[in-house]
């Protein structure tokens, strides 16, 4: 699949250093394991069904700049993302709209791309759809079947030569593989459960051996699309596509899975059991999300329609660095509302940092000084507010070497700063 331009990065003096993170899964800050200058980044991608919301750009703007410290550290980024381009929210849209559910995928990754793009992300260098990977994550699950840990449930509906459908068998998989069942989301049973009926999972299912047991393999019902395979015929579940085409990419024990925090359960806990029972190593070393974000009260959500689209923002003359700037004013892994307010208080700050670059002080501060400060924050779990503030307080003033800071400021978090490029 392709992906898009990247941006441009400059090299600055010195180095900066590897950003301790704070993994959910042990709810500590670390600095996960980095071999031979090479980290691997694994971000579960879009579902092409609508436009990017202010949320996606929000998770992946979080990454784009753990990658910029990784570089700016020294250290070689691969980076690996999916498209879930087949799974029940895209088909129930493409049927709602009377659009071909292929056409509607391609139009909404083809805007993905472009808003990515216009913002400025670093791409992945692995941009791999799910409809690319049928065969081998059908190969998977049978690989799971043939070891007992993946189990028919007969449906009454399915196309003739479809099958039944296979389900993960949780207990089996505490039993035999490394893996237990709260490695990587920190909740009760409980909660679990009432996450799995909320997020895609479907507990209330009959003939299954735990109610949080994830599909592994749906059969082919009539008029849903389907692909022939070692499994009949049918298309993935949701969590072992990422378990495939993360381990294809990145092998196995990569050093950080990302994401959303609505994707801690079932997505990430279930993605990390199934790449542990295929390979018999973790699927990575940390694992890290985004705090959801809020509009008009309630968490932005396609269900819902509470959306800020990036491209409405950028289509109605919003710079990029702006919104890129009205994001990193929180904590990454922050909850917090937007506010329609925010993108002029994020373009005055651009405005003022636009100006401060260029004016003549007669005291300015020292850029390399500056620069320190900014590569200790960003080392401390990406804290881009202090960032911003070290930048508020140094523009303000004016500082000794224009380039040298516009440079960090664009290689560290993004934004342009150079009056002729903005």
């Amino acid at each position: 699949m392709r992906t898009w331009t990247p941006p441009r990065l400059p090299e600055l003096p010195g180095r900066g250093q590897a950003p301790r993170l704070f993994n959910t899964a042990t709810g500590r800050l670390e600095h996960p394991p980095i071999e031979d200058e090479r980290a691997t980044l694994y971000v579960c991608g879009v579902t092409p069904y609508d436009a990017t919301h202010l949320g996606h750009a929000a998770t992946y703007l979080a990454f784009d700049i753990m990658q910029r410290a990784w570089i700016d550290a020294g250290i070689e980024v691969r980076y690996a993302q999916n498209i879930t381009d087949i799974d029940d929210p895209l088909l129930e849209r493409a049927n709602a709209t009377g659009v071909d559910w292929r056409t509607l995928a391609d139009e909404q990754i083809a805007l993905f791309r472009s808003d990515m793009h216009r913002l400025g992300m670093i791409p992945p260098a692995d941009y791999v759809a799910v409809t690319e990977r049928i065969d081998r994550i059908a190969e998977a699950v049978q690989r799971l079947r043939a070891r007992g840990l993946a189990y028919p449930v007969p449906t009454g509906d399915q196309a003739p030569g479809a099958g039944d459908d296979l389900y993960f068998d949780t207990r089996g998989a505490e039993t035999e593989t490394q893996w237990r069942l709260g490695d990587v989301a920190p909740y009760d049973r409980g909660l679990m459960e009432l996450l799995s009926a909320e997020r895609g999972g479907d507990p209330a299912r009959e003939g299954k051996r735990d109610p949080l047991d994830p599909l592994l393999w749906r059969a082919a019902r009539d008029g849903e699309p389907s692909w022939g395979t070692v499994l009949g015929l049918g298309r993935p579940g949701w969590h072992i596509e990422c378990a495939v085409i993360a381990a294809e990419a990145l092998g196995s024990a990569f050093t950080v899975q990302g994401g959303g925090a609505d994707l801690i359960f079932p997505h990430h806990e279930f993605t990390a059991a199934h790449a542990t029972a295929l390979s018999g190593t973790p699927l990575a070393h940390a694992y890290c999300h985004v705090g959801l974000i809020s509009y008009e009260g309630h968490k932005m959500s396609k269900s819902r329609g509470n959306l800020v689209l990036v491209s409405k923002l950028l289509n109605g003359g919003a710079d990029p660095s702006a919104i890129r700037l009205g994001i990193l004013a929180h904590h990454y892994r922050q909850e917090w509302e937007w506010f329609d307010g925010d993108l002029d208080v994020a373009t005055r700050r651009l405005r003022a940092w636009r100006e401060g670059i260029a004016r003549d002080s007669a005291d300015p501060a020292s850029s390399s000084a500056i620069l320190r400060q900014l590569r200790q924050a960003l080392a401390n779990d990406l804290d881009t507010p202090v960032m911003l503030a070290t930048l508020d307080a140094a523009l303000d003033r004016g500082v000794d070497d224009s380039a040298l800071l516009a440079d960090a400021v664009m290689a560290l978090l993004g934004v342009e700063l150079d009056p002729v490029s903005s």
